[in-house]
């Protein structure tokens, strides 16, 4: 009975889904005793949706991400079939606001009929980032796809280091989050340097910011951008607290702060008070270090945008990108109210910010990212209908390098070492495999959006409208994207430079065509060997 019963929780965890890890570390003698239970995990997720339909609860039922959703993110991160038969188990008739993409029949794309064709294709943004300001550094993204901000502190090391390997493997960008840039960030990925409320990396031992010790941090990393975190979708207008038992030495060099002591982030900054000294800072950091700088934020009363945007167009100043994170967004830890019911969700709030730049005419100068479960394709090409330009996936890249949802990321006790500072836990997650993971997952996010694009007539996800879009209201009727959220007629694009270059780039990129030449008789083709006539 003594056996059964320390025995008996672990079976009870891997059945639940969780790692047995986090329950065997209590005992590391049933460990060495029953080596196979921690695998048996991997077994149960692999009949696990043949339970739940007859058991348990649908594909479709789990949440943040379902069943589906994760079964997609794992299979596409370990190169795996990650495909799906049978037709969709969605229920779209009864389902008002499910998006609906419309392909085109004939148009100046002929989409692959290769299925492993665009795996390795370069998918660059449609808008170089800083070249409409002139920034010294102004560049073109080389990924639409890029790692969403997530702090060493809150990630660990091992994580981190996965997700950046992860990212010069892909090519992307990855975003240091506000905790600083650690020695786990510099793997080889390039970087997008978050400056929280607290400005760790580039504070003096008061606290407050230090403009030099930003420069030298920025010239010594690959930090290609600067992002000014306004708040985030998981706990806008919030500050936060890493407790001082887990400051430790590693956390403390990272942040400029002390070991052992309460690590407070304020809920607001301290160089500036209202948006006319936001946007003078903004210009003081692209005037110091060259870089591109924008803004991440949540989206809640709009009277901010309002006058930021009014300030650009009046005065010349202004961000060169954007962040809008949705309320959905859930990689920080925040109270439940926080969670469910502060800010709007991704699709609402970037429609209302993306319309107040443009009826201002500043929506083709400016780069807009979007984040919020926009690791799924079918959320990013509505997010790129809307009008952004590049998207970040936080959650997803979890997934990616062994996250398995266990909703454990506040406690310190996740049981796949992503979300964790216990040493324990985070020695079992390899960054050299993990990274791997990653990039494929990128890879084939990006390869799903081309094809997407393609299917839509388009050369780059950037190019797909409102009007390519539709949402259902329900079993009998559906309206373009563009009415659902009052968009004008080519807002959502980029400029007719942009597409006009972005075409060019992605000429030849994906492969095109059929699988057999044109016969002799074939009505409005060219000669069999040569290009189809559209």
């Amino acid at each position: 009975m003594k056996w059964a019963s320390r025995t008996l929780p672990v079976i009870a965890a891997a059945v639940a889904g969780l790692a047995a890890r986090d329950v065997l570390q209590r005992d590391h003698a049933l460990l060495r005793n029953f080596p196979l239970v921690g695998r048996a995990r991997y077994l149960l997720e692999a009949i696990g949706p043949e339970l739940r339909q007859y058991i348990v609860a649908g594909n479709d039922e789990e949440r943040p991400f379902t069943r589906d959703q994760r079964r997609w993110i794992y299979a596409s991160a370990k190169q795996e079939n990650n495909y799906f038969g049978f037709g969709t188990d969605n229920d779209i008739e009864r389902s008002p606001g499910y998006p609906i993409i419309k392909h085109r029949t004939f148009a100046r794309t002929v989409p692959s009929s290769v299925p492993t064709a665009g795996h390795d294709v370069r998918l660059p943004a449609a808008k170089v980032l800083g070249g409409a300001r002139g920034r010294a550094r102004a560049f073109r993204p080389a990924s639409v796809v890029n790692i969403s901000g997530m702090s060493f502190g809150s990630l660990s090391g091992n994580a981190v280091s996965a997700l950046n390997q992860g990212a010069a493997l892909a090519g992307c960008l990855q975003n240091t989050g506000e905790g600083g840039l650690s020695p786990y960030h510099r793997h080889g990925g390039e970087l997008v340097f978050q400056l929280g409320t607290a400005y760790f990396g580039c504070r003096d031992a008061r606290g407050r910011f230090d403009l030099a010790r930003l420069r030298d941090l920025v010239a010594g990393a690959p930090v290609r951008a600067l992002e000014i975190k306004l708040s985030q979708g998981a706990k806008p207008s919030l500050g936060g607290l890493l407790p001082g038992a887990k400051v430790s030495a590693e956390i403390a060099t990272t942040r400029g702060i002390e070991p052992g002591r309460d690590c407070v982030s304020p809920s607001r900054h301290a160089e500036f008070s209202d948006c006319d000294s936001l946007l003078d800072w903004v210009e003081l950091l692209a005037a110091e270090t060259g870089l591109p700088v924008g803004i991440k934020s949540a989206v809640g009363d709009l009277g901010f945008w309002e006058e930021l945007t009014t300030l650009m167009r009046d005065t010349g100043r202004g961000v060169d990108f954007v962040t809008v994170d949705g309320g959905e967004g859930g990689t920080g830890a925040a109270p439940l109210i926080f969670t469910d019911s502060v800010s709007l969700p991704f699709q609402q709030g970037f429609a209302r910010v993306y319309r107040t730049f443009a009826e201002r005419g500043l929506h083709e100068q400016t780069v807009f990212v979007g984040a919020g479960k926009l690791g799924l394709p079918d959320n990013a090409v509505v997010a790129f209908a809307l009008g952004c330009d590049l998207v970040n996936v936080g959650r997803e890249a979890m997934l990616a390098i062994g996250c398995i949802q266990a909703q454990k990321c506040h406690t310190d006790t996740c049981p796949t070492g992503v979300a964790t500072q216990n040493a324990w836990l985070a020695r079992g997650l390899d960054p050299a495999r993990k990274s791997v993971r990653a990039a494929n997952y990128i890879g084939t996010l990006r390869r799903d959006l081309v094809k997407v694009a393609e299917a839509c007539g388009v050369e780059h996800p950037g190019l797909i409208d409102t009007d390519a879009v539709e949402i259902l209201d329900g079993r009998t009727s559906a309206r373009p994207l563009r009415k659902v959220y009052g968009y004008r007629p080519q807002w959502g694009l980029p400029s007719a430079a942009d597409r006009a270059e972005i075409a060019r780039l992605m000429a030849g990129e994906a492969p095109e065509g059929g699988s057999a030449l044109p016969s002799a008789t074939a009505q409005g083709r060219a000669e069999p060997g040569g290009p189809a006539r559209h």
